[in-house]
């Protein structure tokens, strides 16, 4: 195997024998072969289209199938395989209709007959990663093809809420095609800032999506103590799995309570109606291992991130969606109208004791940009005055690494006439710190899930548009950027697209960007790596 998609690579090189997440080498290897198949499916359905419109459900399954290879999202190779079988069904699909020739390497009959799995593993030993022997090209293709996976998390979530985007379909299938084609440098640079572009429209169709469907975030405090019932813990993004669970939860005597990025569903106003919606416990990711064996109920794995299940908790984990892990049971896809069936989850939840105390007190969040636009008139009248001196954008992931206490230390370390932004799970280095208020506006501003980061973009062009700005570089605004897996890295390329430049990024730079790419990216876009806490902050206050 190699693998270098995430933050924590080995030695910020590359996984050779096993992931730093878990993953075992064939499980890799796999991931690999799907996606080399999906570019073969994309070349199908890019032909069949010109014989007319294209049935949504090859663009769902590409968006599903590179979701699944999310670093943390599925470790098991026989959910993998089945992806496989499914890819070379629906291409086939799309080649008799079409009547397309794939390339020859492409296409291998022998290989892809559905009963030879273990000709699936070699074939996946030789079109992975380092089959792209150009290591400035392999950098670009990489760029892009995580800036797709991070695209995909975000629009089939949309999906799953039944909002779609022809458009977005389209340029996933013309940058899975561009993987197979040798392009030239300026080529491939278009389409990765393309890919910002479509980054932001995904994550501006998620976020109607979950405001249409449950109502736009309020300003909430979030209990993280624990009751004395039973409880259902549930971490991941997918706010419908929550809704269902919520739905099927009521009158049982079953607590549920959110985990990680689930925890801004706190304040979403559909949910708030449920008495048994206790609030949030626990933190990032992953520090899973400690606070699922203390939470004695059962746990819902919605999405990534998962890491390795430990055997003390493993016969009350379960996973769904894209999700996926060996000898866990996995609750299956809801049919068309119909909902996911947690009966299960809840008769197990029923025996079990109630979730030991980790902690107590509140948590805030809900700062969406809807939400931080009806305080417009106070935030502008506080920035005018001088009471807030600059916002710092410090959103992305969580992690393991000891540097990541960098982020904790740059909180502390910053002014108090200084407003964190932030959204995702490197929310868990500082939201419980306190930090104060500026005229009653927190110091920590949390705007939501990772793929809320569009809401603080929207904030900061609302903010360039209020003060009669040209650039949004002029802002009082400081991009400090956590980043862990490829959805990270769309957030990266559509901050990129907005024009963002002067952005730190850390804990380490990806292993994936060539030191070409890299000189690149600092020359254009002023793209840096962290220092440390002081040197930065200092830097930050000054505008640098």
């Amino acid at each position: 195997m190699f693998c270098y998609q995430c933050q924590e690579t080995v030695r910020n090189e590359g996984c050779a024998v096993r992931g730093v997440c878990g993953k075992t080498e064939e499980t890799s290897n796999l991931q690999d072969l799907l996606i080399y198949l999906l570019s073969g499916m994309a070349i199908t359905a890019d032909k069949a289209k010109e014989k007319g419109p294209l049935n949504p459900k090859y663009g769902r399954f590409i968006m599903e199938a590179l979701f699944a290879t999310i670093t943390n999202a599925n470790f098991d190779s026989e959910r993998i395989i089945g992806m496989i079988r499914e890819a070379l069904r629906l291409r086939g699909e799309l080649q008799a209709a079409c009547g397309a020739a794939l390339p020859a390497d492409l296409h291998d009959a022998a290989v892809w007959h559905s009963d030879h799995v273990e000709e699936f593993k070699k074939k996946a030993a030789g079109v992975g990663v380092l089959s792209t022997k150009n290591e400035d090209v392999r950098s670009l293709r990489m760029l892009l093809l995580y800036g797709l996976k991070g695209i995909s998390a975000y629009a089939q979530h949309a999906a799953v809420l039944d909002f779609e985007d022809e458009k977005i379909h389209d340029f996933i299938r013309e940058a899975l095609i561009s993987t197979t084609r040798d392009l030239s440098v300026e080529e491939m640079v278009a389409l990765v800032l393309r890919a910002g572009e479509c980054a932001v429209n995904a994550m501006a169709l998620l976020d109607k999506a979950n405001t249409s469907t449950y109502g736009n975030p309020e300003i909430s405090k979030v209990n993280i103590g624990v009751r004395g019932n039973p409880g259902i813990l549930i971490s991941g993004h997918d706010l419908k799995d929550l809704d269902e669970l919520l739905q099927q939860t009521e009158g049982t005597g079953v607590d549920v309570y959110t985990h990680g990025e689930m925890l801004p569903a706190n304040s979403y106003p559909a949910f708030k109606k449920y008495a048994h919606f206790v609030g949030n416990y626990g933190n990032a990711w992953w520090k899973q291992n400690e606070e699922f064996e203390s939470f004695s109920g059962p746990i819902l794995m919605t999405t990534n991130c998962m890491i390795p299940v430990k055997d003390s908790y493993k016969g009350r984990i379960f996973t769904a969606s894209v999700v996926g892990y060996p000898g866990v049971k996995h609750i299956p896809h809801r049919v068309k109208g119909g909902a996911k069936d947690f009966s299960e989850i809840i008769a197990l939840a029923k025996k079990c004791a109630p979730p030991k105390e980790l902690e107590k007190g509140e948590l805030v969040t809900g700062f969406g940009h809807h939400q931080v636009l009806a305080l417009a008139d106070k935030v502008v009248a506080a920035v005018k005055s001088g009471a807030i001196k600059r916002f710092i954008v410090m959103a992305g992931c969580d992690g393991r690494h000891k540097s990541r206490g960098y982020y904790t230390d740059v909180a502390r370390e910053l002014p108090a006439d200084t407003v964190i932004l932030t959204a995702g799970c490197a929310k868990y280095r500082y939201n419980k710190l306190t930090l104060g208020d500026i005229g009653g506006i927190p110091r920590v501003l949390d705007a939501g899930q990772c793929n809320d980061c569009y809401s603080l973009a929207v904030i900061a062009l609302k903010l360039k548009e209020v003060f009669g700005l040209n650039d949004i570089n002029e802002l009082p605004i400081s991009f400090d950027i956590a980043w862990y897996e490829q959805k990270a890295v769309a957030v990266l390329l559509a901050l990129l697209h907005l024009g963002v430049k002067g952005i730190r990024l850390g804990p380490t730079l990806p292993a994936f960007a060539s030191p070409n790419i890299l000189k690149a990216l600092v020359e254009n876009f002023n793209i840096r790596p962290i220092a440390d806490p002081k040197t930065d902050v200092e830097a930050m206050m000054k505008g640098n």
